[in-house]
């Protein structure tokens, strides 16, 4: 849940108390069905993972006795100590997971290999979140770890490596719930064979995967009810079951039973399957809901277990009192596909968070609700999770396998978990080092037996979530290294400012009418497109402003502070730099009041630095003007430009064009746009107001802006080839030239991704040797 912005009203406390509950109650009821259904089918299939192989010879009430308070006491302290009583704890404004702790980690400690970092990004309200890092000196091991770039690698891998599992754990949730849920039909009297289930299987998968573009938030109030039921249900069945077959199960609660199963079947307990536990946004619920009615049903199936040992391959459905079997077949069938749809949505916005870290290739993101935020969907990523999850649950046909790649996706993330937890726990809270080093032994021991199991179920399917990780690894790898490399080529090849001084304000060349928004990577400097640009035609725009959109490492960033406006070169060249600043939860919403947005921004960046005098460092001949943050108000609440609105048609569209553009490049404007409807705005005119009082210079300035609108904008972006150099390794070669230049032709063009309109689109085509 995301924390409230805003400071309470003291004059209110009641109303704003009750909101507050409220919306916190209305945001715990939804997660109920996005965020706990994985976690709340685990009862499907865990006690026949756990008594298969060699374990297979302790079916027996002891055996039965140490597994549930195996499993009681792995709950107790994984989900409930470690995320409810400690992780909630180390949010990043509200959200949870691997890269909100990374995130952390680079705000409080120079961890992060993001480029184009600047100061002037920790001043965002979201990036001082928790205590200062400047609170107490720097600690030895900070120092050590900023000081190597190859332990800073390290730690990005690692993160990446969580990552990679739970995106293979998005493709093997929907394969074991929904396989597990079906199964139920093989206990009925006219059981259906193997085959049979797995085609029902088949299209409850495909039908999940094909529903995913209609958003998480229109069926969202349906999945709540729905795990409600199922975890009442659970909780029923298994209250009935512990007090009608064997209620000295009670006793299982006692952690000596788990050392007795341990001593009784030795290291072949380590086999059992039973790491089915998620690590994603554990909240406060768990431990009133969730926690309870997966003890009890535990606690009820090994308590009917103990007295029907011959139920174990299909535990759960035996234990249902036949009464009300269907209902509860029907309910667990729909819990196992609310499970699936909360892990894939997870995977979308794992994706969404790599690619913010420029570990990535550009895909299309999607926004599926105006009213809740962060609700997304990624088509490509949707229908490759679906192949992979049809091949998975056609290859296998059997939930002990895919059982056993699930045990290791889901105990890799939570190890991953830990360690990351231990560095917050020194860097961000800056506790002792000792504290940390307890909390990641103690966990790690306990994570490190089931991981270990896991990873000895290598051959029976532990390998799938391997290669998996293996195949996103270097597709990351890959598209990191690559665009890391192009970065550098335009930081080590910008234009020198001296250089850009001598031409003068013409530039050398023809100022023609019109605004040049120039795209690039870079956040200070002139990038060489510019240079390249300005060899080879013989004209320029009259106002050239160079736009860097970045993503920072928090969460959010406020509409408010999203721009960054500052001058490139004295007053009289009209050139201007603007950043976009994006969070990695962030999404780039096409809302067509960019190009408005900017140029309200620009005239407010023009006053206030005519108005304060600490902005006179402008003028400096040898470095870029500083940077301020300018308001995204609402373009009626400026001051520097009066704003009118017209109704745009295609007649509008022709006597509004009127300044430096020719009478064809209007009707081909006018036709495109009535051929696209889609993409009309409204259209918005800046005037100069009637203030006699202004500075002539600002007035001239503010003037040359407004005309330059008037005649039209220009989007200037590199058409990029990037190339290893002759010298460069085999390797270096083969990642370039076949890996990142075929991830760059099949993902989406940078055009596309930053929603810039088509027809005012210019490329310049560049070649990278890097």
């Amino acid at each position: 849940m995301e924390p409230e912005s805003g400071v309470p009203n003291p004059r209110n406390p009641p109303a704003l108390s009750w909101m507050h509950l409220s919306r916190n109650l209305l945001l715990a009821y939804q997660s109920l069905g996005v965020v706990y259904g994985d976690l709340s089918t685990s009862p499907l299939y865990v006690y026949s993972s756990t008594f298969i192989g060699k374990l297979q010879k302790h079916q027996n009430e002891e055996a039965i006795f140490g597994a549930f308070s195996l499993i009681f006491w792995t709950i107790t302290l994984i989900p409930l100590l470690k995320y409810v009583f400690i992780l909630l704890s180390a949010d990043d404004n509200g959200e949870g997971g691997t890269f909100a702790l990374y995130s952390l980690l680079c705000r409080h400690a120079k961890f992060s290999l993001l480029p184009n970092q600047q100061a002037a990004d920790e001043e965002l309200s979201a990036y001082k979140y928790g205590p200062s890092s400047q609170a107490l000196p720097s600690s030895p091991l900070k120092r050590f770890l900023e000081k190597h770039k190859k332990l800073r690698t390290a730690l990005l891998i690692v993160v990446l490596i969580g990552a990679s599992m739970v995106i293979g754990d998005g493709v093997l949730t929907p394969a074991i719930s929904v396989l597990s849920a079906v199964s139920g039909l093989q206990v009925t009297e006219e059981k259906l064979t193997n085959g049979e289930c797995l085609l029902i299987s088949c299209v409850i998968i495909v039908g999940l995967f094909a529903l995913q573009h209609c958003g998480t938030h229109r069926v969202a109030f349906v999945f709540a009810p729905i795990v409600i039921i199922w975890l009442f249900s659970i909780f029923s069945i298994g209250l009935y079951n512990t007090i009608h077959w064997n209620p000295k199960i009670v006793r299982a609660l006692s952690p000596y039973y788990v050392v007795k199963f341990f001593k009784e079947t030795g290291t072949e307990a380590m086999f059992a399957d039973l790491g089915h536990f998620t690590a994603f946004s554990i909240r406060l619920a768990f431990a009133l809901v969730i926690y309870p009615a997966l003890v009890v049903q535990y606690m009820g199936q090994a308590a009917f277990l103990s007295k029907n040992i011959n139920s174990i391959p299909y535990s759960f459905y035996d234990s249902i009192p036949e009464p009300v079997f269907w209902p509860v077949f029907v309910i667990a069938t729909l819990a196992a596909i609310v499970g699936s749809q909360s892990v894939i949505t997870a995977t979308f916005s794992i994706v969404k968070q790599c690619h913010a870290l420029g570990c990535f290739p550009r895909v299309k993101v999607v926004h599926t609700s105006r009213h809740i935020y962060g609700q997304i969907y990624i088509p490509e990523i949707n229908w490759i999770l679906m192949v992979l999850t049809l091949s998975i649950t056609i290859g296998f046909r059997d939930t002990t396998w895919i059982g056993n790649a699930y045990g290791l996706a889901c105990m890799t993330v939570m190890f991953v978990t830990t360690f990351l937890m231990a560095l917050v726990i020194v860097f961000v809270w800056q506790w002792s080092l000792l504290l940390a080093g307890a909390f990641l032994l103690f966990f790690w021991t306990i994570e490190g037996v089931y991981l270990s199991a896991a990873l000895i179920k290598v051959p029976q399917g532990g390998w799938v979530p391997i290669v998996l990780s293996c195949i996103f690894m270097v597709v990351m790898f890959v598209w990191h290294y690559g665009t890391r490399k192009k970065y550098n080529y335009d930081l080590h090849n910008k234009v020198s400012l001296k250089w850009l001084l001598g031409l003068g304000p013409s530039l050398g060349i023809v100022r023609v009418p019109g605004i040049g928004l120039i795209y690039s990577e870079l956040a200070t400097g002139v990038p060489a497109i510019f240079s390249h640009f300005v060899t080879n035609l013989p004209a320029f725009h009259q106002v050239l402003v160079f736009v860097c959109v970045k993503s920072v490492p928090v969460p959010f960033v406020a509409p408010d502070e999203r721009f960054l406006i500052g001058r490139v070169c004295p007053r009289p060249y009209r050139m201007y730099r603007c950043i976009v600043r994006y969070g990695y939860k962030d999404i780039q919403k096409d809302d067509g009041d960019f190009e408005n947005q900017l140029i309200q921004s620009i005239a407010e960046f023009i006053q206030m630095e005519a108005e304060e005098p600490q902005f006179s460092s402008s003028e400096s001949s040898s470095l870029d003007g500083r940077m301020a943050v300018i308001s995204t108000r609402n373009i009626q609440s400026t001051t520097s430009l009066v704003i009118s609105e017209i109704e745009e048609s295609s007649l509008g569209s022709l006597s509004s064009i009127q300044s430096g553009k020719s009478v064809a490049l209007q009707r081909l404007r006018s036709a495109y746009e009535d051929e696209n409807p889609q993409i009309r705005r409204r259209q918005v005119r800046f005037q100069l107001p009637p203030n006699q009082g202004m500075d002539p210079a600002v007035r001239d300035e503010l003037l040359d802006l407004v005309q330059a609108k008037e005649a039209g904008v220009a989007y200037i972006m590199g058409h990029s080839y990037v190339k290893g150099r002759r010298s460069s390794s085999f390797l270096k070669k083969l990642v370039i030239d076949i890996g990142y230049s075929f991830l760059r032709k099949n993902c989406r063009g940078p055009a596309v991704a930053l929603n810039i309109p088509h027809i005012s689109l210019i490329e310049v085509g560049m070649i990278y040797y890097v």
